[in-house]
């Protein structure tokens, strides 16, 4: 696919634009990912400027390595400077496809390794304490109270993530057969099951809370903000934040650590690896480790169950 005003010495935010374009509409990443990589490449393109360089054919591999130099001076986090590294990586790839230029000065840039380090979860006990303070909570029928418990049980019964949860309409439910339809990355769906508390607490949701907030701008949305359009996923952090701060007792917080606490329960429970990818909606069964431990109960369980001289 050839995008207008392509060929060499094109404008780097012209280029931008075309990149867009690609992860859009062949791509198909969510606005959300287009945004975190324009954001990375214009941060980027203000390096760049700086050394006085506005135009793709004129990039060098110095130019690359500086503005690494300069994240790391900056005290960024090698998670983020590898995120960074990535985008323009992936963005002068596109560019060779493209013919924008001939070849990719990025081609031999390396960036630090990221660091595996696991989100804090919550332990069994702690997730009971969240579960019963919630349920205290909305029991005079707030309807702010009644979805965040909605909300938090379908992030720990589902292992969704934050972007996932907002996207869910009153339809995606199947009651029945107690499923949600989700929308994950790449627009790829998947169908993933949810418990018993779950299905209580949408049900208090959608009877007792949802039709006071429900306006003409609430369409099909599962959970609402307070002036009845969707809910945004930064309402939805702030709420589950307020809940875990609450425990007082735990690092976890916001959606990630429910869906890392959800993966990790599983685990704990026997489930295996790539029924957990599968929940989780990753392509990689390698991403799945990376959010999930097996406990050390669960290995000494799997060893004296397997091994012969246990």
């Amino acid at each position: 696919m050839t995008y207008e005003g392509a060929g060499q010495g094109q404008a780097l935010d012209a280029a931008a634009e075309g990149f867009e374009q690609y992860l859009t509409r062949e791509r198909n990443r969510s606005p959300h990912t287009v945004r975190a990589y324009r954001k990375d490449l214009q941060l980027f393109f203000a390096h760049a400027g700086r050394s006085g360089v506005s135009a793709l054919d004129r990039l060098e591999l110095r130019h690359f390595r500086a503005w690494l130099g300069e994240l790391d001076a900056a005290g960024l986090s090698r998670a983020t400077i590898a995120r960074r590294a990535a985008s323009v990586r992936a963005f002068m790839d596109w560019a060779v496809r493209e013919e924008l230029i001939q070849a990719n000065p990025a081609l031999r840039l390396r960036s630090p390794k990221r660091t595996r380090s696991l989100p804090a979860v919550l332990s069994r006990p702690q997730t009971g304490a969240l579960f019963e303070d919630l349920e205290d909570r909305m029991l005079e029928g707030d309807p702010h109270e009644l979805q965040r418990r909605a909300m938090v049980e379908v992030l720990y019964g589902t292992g969704v993530r934050v972007g996932e949860l907002v996207g869910l309409d009153v339809d995606d439910i199947d009651t029945e057969r107690r499923t949600l339809l989700v929308l994950g990355k790449g627009s790829k769906e998947r169908t993933v099951p949810y418990g018993v508390p779950a299905a209580h607490a949408i049900d208090d949701w959608l009877r007792r809370g949802r039709p006071r907030w429900l306006t003409e701008k609430s369409g099909p949305a599962l959970f609402l903000g307070r002036r009845g359009g969707r809910i945004d996923q930064r309402a939805v952090r702030t709420q589950v934040r307020e809940a875990l701060e609450a425990l007082g007792d735990t690092a976890a917080r916001g959606p990630h650590a429910l869906r890392h606490t959800a993966a990790t329960h599983l685990l704990d429970g026997g489930a295996d690896l790539r029924a957990v990818q599968e929940l989780l909606g990753h392509s990689s069964l390698a991403t799945t480790q990376l959010y999930t431990h097996v406990s050390v109960d669960r290995l000494r369980r799997s060893y004296e169950q397997a091994h012969p001289r246990a």
